[in-house]
């Protein structure tokens, strides 16, 4: 009898997910999405594909019949979803595989989902997801050889390649950047020598710092949340640093410092702006009624009207004479509408995934220094290199279920020897694969 999949969700990441299915196994996948004509797509008329029209939001009846005749269930849907498919699956005694964070309405789930026998795989993306798995496999192996990680450093960005690499703030966006720029504001913590390292939101790029990537470039690389949870989910009992960074371009971080302190991610609303421009905005926010904003700006910054930062924003447009469009009404809002604008990835572009894994190894006699690099390239006019990395993990995930090859139950994220070998040694068949190198120090 053929295994049937439910897909919920027709965004970017859902195309090499359902793709990867459908030719690689013999599994039914059905998409559902509230944009049926995306799912339509995707599935391209395939014999075993079928797409339907569906709104979580107001959908119950069909989610549970769509639950109930699936064997496992794919949720691409924004997180605040994935408790709510996660129940239905409990219920109707079905596995779940999604790649977002394990939320705390999730890990309580635990038990429910330990008794009915189903498995609630989350996090099996790119980050989270290809990060954990990579980071465990070094660790575990380690420990096998009766050694111990005292330091661990990860980071991943996603960039445009250099080949794509064309404006002057080395990023390009495959979809909204809103999300990005909200991180921008995130707090950090990390933990340093024994010491944790605390910094406020507003704060978060100046403390960057330059570094080089063998075989790919230099990079700037910043912290990315709360690391320190991670000593923990990754056993690092013996780990003196524990941190996880984002890579982003030189010159990222200076310039999106000046725009937050500019006051464009302000995301409150502000009245009597329409038919304004962005010139006008930047004025607004930093109270000058001067005619030359561009020097206006560079006083206010501190900075050169030559500086590279100013040339950025001169670039993207916050000193232009360019209405504001109508359909926002605050600063964060103006701003990701813009960048959407201007520093899209074109069909013709393609980005890159770098993911860079730093451990110093101690044993009885020696201490290791060992890097572990995945670098991995979108296809112009095809995936992007965060759909492939972000989707196939996942699709793996579910044809290993399937085929009876992951047998955990309960939640859980791919930390585990039995759940992330299987789907690490098919990355590797798909081209997806770490390269490591280990050196005394």
């Amino acid at each position: 009898m053929v295994k049937k999949v439910l897909v919920l969700g027709a965004g970017m990441v859902s195309k090499p997910l359902v793709r990867y299915l459908l030719d690689q196994t013999g599994v039914h996948v059905t998409m559902a999405s509230r944009t049926v004509s995306k799912a339509e797509k995707i599935i391209n008329n395939h014999p075993r594909g079928e797409a339907v029209s569906f709104n979580i939001e107001d959908d119950d009846v069909l989610l549970k019949k769509l639950v109930k005749d699936h064997d496992v269930a794919v949720s691409l849907l924004p997180y605040i979803y994935h408790v709510k498919v996660a129940k239905q699956c409990i219920k109707h005694g079905k596995h779940l595989v999604t790649t977002s964070y394990v939320s705390k309405e999730m890990k309580d789930l635990d038990g429910e989902a330990k008794d009915t026998g189903v498995l609630l795989l989350n996090e099996c993306g790119l980050d989270p997801g290809i990060d954990h798995m990579s980071a465990m496999r070094v660790i575990h192996e380690v420990e096998s050889k009766s050694g111990k990680i005292i330091s661990f450093k990860s980071t991943t960005g996603a960039l445009p390649a250099h080949d794509s690499n064309n404006n002057p703030f080395g990023y390009k966006f495959s979809w909204s950047p809103r999300g990005v720029l909200l991180a921008s504001r995130n707090a950090a913590k990390w933990l340093e020598n024994g010491e944790t390292i605390s910094i406020p939101g507003e704060k978060l790029f100046e403390h960057y710092t330059i570094q080089d990537v063998p075989d790919v470039g230099s990079f700037e690389n910043y912290p990315n949340r709360d690391s320190l949870p991670y000593k923990e989910i990754y056993g690092l009992k013996d780990a003196k640093t524990v941190y996880r960074g984002t890579f982003r371009m030189v010159g990222w971080c200076e310039t999106m410092r000046s725009i937050a302190a500019l006051g464009w991610l302000n995301d409150k609303p502000l009245k009597s702006f329409s038919g304004r421009t962005y010139g006008e905005m930047t004025k607004h926010l930093i109270k000058t009624q001067g005619d030359n904003t561009i020097e206006e700006t560079a006083r206010f910054l501190n900075l050169k009207t030559y500086s590279a930062i100013i040339k950025r924003l001169e670039w993207l447009g916050l000193f232009s004479d360019e209405p504001l469009p109508e359909n926002a009404d605050n600063p964060l809002d103006y701003l990701t509408l813009l960048m959407l604008k201007k520093m899209s990835l074109s069909k013709n572009d393609r980005d890159m995934v770098i993911m860079h894994h730093e451990f110093i190894a101690e044993y009885n006699n020696k201490k290791e220094y060992i890097t572990s690099t995945l670098l991995d390239y979108g296809v112009p006019g095809g995936d992007t290199a965060v759909a492939r990395t972000v989707a196939l993990p996942a699709a793996i995930a579910v044809k290993m279920i399937l085929q009876g090859d992951i047998k955990p139950i309960g939640v859980h994220i791919p930390v585990i020897p039995e759940i992330y070998n299987p789907i690490l040694d098919e990355l590797e068949k798909l081209n997806i694969r770490f390269n490591e190198k280990t050196k005394i120090i």
